[in-house]
């Protein structure tokens, strides 16, 4: 999802996937797949800019607090869990 703003002010939360198309004429208008069309105050380029930075966040993946990832070593070998006991 990201923040947009409606021509009132009011902020607006979009399903960027449902994103059809990104008119400027002369307001910024959405056209989603249900043929539905929202108005916002942003620019056709802010809007595109908002959707590749929430898709590369989903791609970069979960962060911790500190920005780390999530794996210390990404290419450490896997070593799988055995609950079987050894004999």
């Amino acid at each position: 999802m990201i923040q947009l703003t409606r021509l009132n002010n009011q902020p607006l939360m979009v399903n960027s996937d449902l994103i059809k198309f990104v008119e400027k004429a002369p307001d910024t208008v959405l056209t989603l797949i249900n043929g539905e069309k929202v108005i916002v105050l942003e620019s056709a380029e802010v809007v595109l800019q908002k959707i590749v930075a929430f898709r590369q966040s989903i791609i970069s993946g979960p962060r911790l607090a500190n920005s780390e990832p999530l794996a210390a070593n990404p290419t450490a070998p896997f070593a799988p869990h055995s609950n079987r006991e050894e004999t």
